[in-house]
């Protein structure tokens, strides 16, 4: 690097090293076998509850061979989708999704990511209203970012809140769309949002609702389809997004709603028109995991029988795991040098966990989050249990 680039690049020196005085630097971990349940790190075999592969089927044996759709398709799709990229393999999980949501159509994205920034400017626009979630995913955040709309924060997962909002705009006489947008599971408290009452309010006052199910498809409801499926909502929700890669087990999103929503996107969504296609191989095991869980829907009671048997066990102990009730357990521990601390404790006793800090979730308020996995034995629980009680006590937590 040259003297005059160094010298332009000081301010991210300066930045790194904030970040590290505030005990919020990051760096990556390289885990050769990081889907798992039992992970090595380092040399040291260790239990795995910082993945997202609640179902275990991105190592499952079927969901793998299918993955050899690259010998006659190929590792890529070399396109966008309304140029060359559009294979019959696509078009055969799209409507396998929009079956399993049991919705008019669906529509698949490079990753959750990208199709929040795209469907939510694709939505609304200047002159609109988004209201979002204070604790919704940063992806949302940076979409509603993004749509240059009116931007308004509701408190979480607080329906009287969403609903003074709304009624502030109808007495401010605001003439645009209206959009609320939430997710269904927040990915890092593991509880969900009172959907019924948020649909509820997107009906009396005329608003559009965007359901992010990332953490829920797979997870909940009736075969893994959600919880927008397991209250019945689908009619009123406009758009729902779901990820392939995490319950799933493969890579890329998916949206649902009715063919109108999804002939719109197709023509208007930036994000879905100028990025190439998701690779064969990605869709080939995306449409096996989904016949995996079809197969064995008990998949999904029992991530959520292993999530409370571990939620249950650690509340009796007396750590603080929020408003969790689902597979996702976070353990509030507030400074982020402590939650390092804690963290680190807990990889010496053979768990692998990871401390959530700022900016991921609110000053004060970092946290362990354990995710755990159906294919999580009763055994690995328990001894994750009795390891979060030696470190809880001598960290002064429990």
């Amino acid at each position: 690097m040259s003297t005059l680039q160094a010298e332009r690049l000081q301010f991210m020196r300066r930045r790194l090293e904030a970040l590290r005085s505030r005990r919020l630097y990051r760096q990556l971990s390289v885990i050769p076998d990081g889907a798992q349940p039992w992970i090595t790190v380092d040399g040291r075999r260790l239990l795995n509850l910082s993945s997202n592969n609640y179902l275990g089927l991105a190592t499952h044996p079927a969901v793998k061979a299918a993955a050899a759709a690259a010998e006659t398709l190929g590792c890529g799709a070399g396109s966008s989708r309304l140029i060359a990229g559009t294979f019959p393999l696509h078009q055969a999980l799209e409507a396998r999704l929009a079956s399993f949501k049991q919705a008019e159509g669906a529509l698949l994205f490079n990753s959750g990511y990208t199709a929040n920034l795209g469907i939510i400017p694709a939505l609304v626009g200047p002159g609109d209203l988004v209201l979002s979630d204070e604790l919704n995913h940063a992806s949302l955040i940076d979409g509603c970012r993004l749509s240059r709309a009116e931007y308004r924060v509701y408190l979480h997962c607080d329906v009287a809140s969403l609903e003074q909002e709304l009624s502030s705009a109808v007495r401010e006489n605001h003439r645009g769309r209206r959009l609320v947008v939430t997710d269904s599971v927040f990915s890092m408290d593991g509880d969900v949002a009172p959907l019924r009452a948020i649909a509820d309010l997107c009906g009396a006052y005329g608003a559009m609702l965007l359901v992010d199910e990332a953490h829920s498809t797979g997870c909940l409801g009736p075969g893994g389809r959600g919880l927008v499926a397991e209250l019945g909502l689908e009619r009123e929700v406009t758009v729902s997004m779901s990820t392939l890669s995490k319950a799933l087990g493969s890579f890329g999103a998916f949206v649902t709603g009715s063919s109108l929503v999804m002939e719109y996107l197709v023509n208007v969504c930036r994000s879905f028109i100028f990025s190439t296609a998701l690779p064969p191989p990605v869709v080939a095991a995306s449409l096996a995991a989904l016949d995996v869980l079809e197969r064995e829907p008990e998949l999904v009671e029992r991530l959520q029988d292993n999530g409370a048997f571990f939620r249950q066990g650690l509340q009796a102990l007396g750590f603080n795991t929020l408003r969790s009730e689902t597979h996702i357990v976070p353990v509030l521990v507030g400074d982020s040098a402590r939650a390092l601390q804690m963290a680190e404790a807990l990889r010496q006793e053979g768990i692998f966990v990871v401390a959530i800090r700022p900016p991921t979730v609110p000053l004060g308020s970092a946290r362990i989050r354990a995710s755990v996995m159906a294919t999580h034995t009763r055994a690995d629980l328990e001894f994750a249990r009795e390891a979060f009680e030696r470190v809880g006590k001598r960290e002064g937590l429990i």
